[in-house]
């Protein structure tokens, strides 16, 4: 079989190609310039007070419009008109030396705000959020959800990672394997890595597929437009089922990760994390890319969107990602459930009981 029709031979993703950056529209330096700022007004302290003091008197309305404002930039929604080269790898904040302590204030705030959000979901009960991470090796998935879901009540998240599949996999399909590990309602489910591996390793090294234990006749010119399709139909119907699905694509460059891989080499705590496959798989850099950018036009939708997150830095995608989360929860308009006036009369009953013992 041969390969899909739009991994056609180009330079466009190479190494040493400067059509990309010369391209990239969005994650700029000034883009960004306006959510710093937004944090330098607000963070006005007073004698004494920390950065993160004054920041965190921001108005949760605040913080919310400042999430929004900044993830909708990465936001891709309908991707029938998509390009990775118009989205850069490398964002900065334009600090000053003096403003850097915002970084890490700001990622602590939104996760202090995405706690209280997913403890509201958790009490509702009604919803739940499925996070799906992709990348190539080395973008910070692992780190992204250290730090973004650091504050997260355990309760109320799981996360679930997934491999090469098992024989036991092989013998269902595609989707099987994910939706045991689909979050219950009230819950944030994260995948790091997903369903989308069957259009992404499995696209780009065909001979895969070919292990996978279908018949001939169903593995067509079409099956990744196929997949495609029920990878739509699927989120489709985790959505009118109360699952919101949103996924971030972490866009690191070549470069970079060539850098990360070289650290992990050089720093022995971190040499578990490095296989030799990671750097064979350099080779299908191009490949990769293409197989990524046909995905996200193929699956982005409004309701199910991706988001490509540039990833050259950490704390900025750690940042960029928390603002999504928050912002797709503060869609959903959650309130604590109200319990009934008789309800509340015998909590006062109970609490009077309490004092008098």
């Amino acid at each position: 079989m041969a390969k899909n029709e739009t991994f056609k031979t180009n330079n466009e993703f190479s190494e040493g190609s400067d059509s990309r950056k010369e391209k990239s529209t969005v994650g700029s330096t000034t883009d960004n310039k306006t959510f710093i700022s937004a944090l330098k007004s607000e963070n006005t302290k007073k004698k004494g007070e920390t950065e993160f003091g004054a920041l965190s008197k921001l108005s949760r309305e605040k913080l919310i419009e400042q999430a929004r404002k900044f993830s909708k930039q990465y936001f891709i929604g309908d991707g029938e008109k998509f390009r990775l080269k118009t989205y850069d790898t490398h964002a900065s904040f334009d600090l000053e030396p003096e403003d850097k302590p915002l970084v890490k204030d700001a990622l602590q705030l939104g996760v202090q705000a995405l706690s209280a959000l997913q403890d509201i979901m958790y009490a509702q009960d009604k919803w739940s959020l499925l996070v799906i991470f992709q990348a190539m090796d080395a973008a910070g998935k692992d780190g992204a959800i250290k730090h973004v879901m650091s504050g997260i009540n355990p309760q109320g998240c799981q996360v679930s990672s997934f491999k090469a599949p098992s024989n036991e996999d092989l013998d269902h399909d595609y989707l099987w394997r994910c939706q045991k590990h689909l979050p219950e309602r009230g819950r944030i489910g994260i995948f790091n890595r997903s369903y989308y591996e069957e259009v992404l390793v499995v696209r780009v090294h065909e001979k895969i597929l070919e292990s996978q234990k279908l018949d001939k006749k169903l593995i067509t010119k079409d099956i990744w437009d196929e997949r495609f399709k029920d990878i739509r139909n699927f989120e489709k119907y985790l959505h009118r089922n109360g699952t919101i699905v949103i996924k971030f694509f972490l866009n690191l460059s070549k470069e970079e990760q060539k850098k990360r891989f070289i650290e992990r080499i050089d720093n022995p705590d971190k040499n578990w994390k490095f296989s030799a496959t990671d750097v064979n798989e350099r080779a299908y850099w191009d490949d990769y890319m293409n197989a990524y950018e046909d995905m996200i036009r193929n699956t982005s939708t409004e309701d199910s969107p991706w988001y490509v997150i540039p990833a050259d830095n950490k704390s900025y995608a750690r940042i960029a990602i928390a603002s999504a989360i928050i912002h797709t929860l503060d869609q959903l308009d959650f309130e604590y459930p109200k319990v009934s006036s008789e309800k509340i009369e015998e909590l006062k009953v109970i609490k009077a009981a309490l004092l008098a013992e």
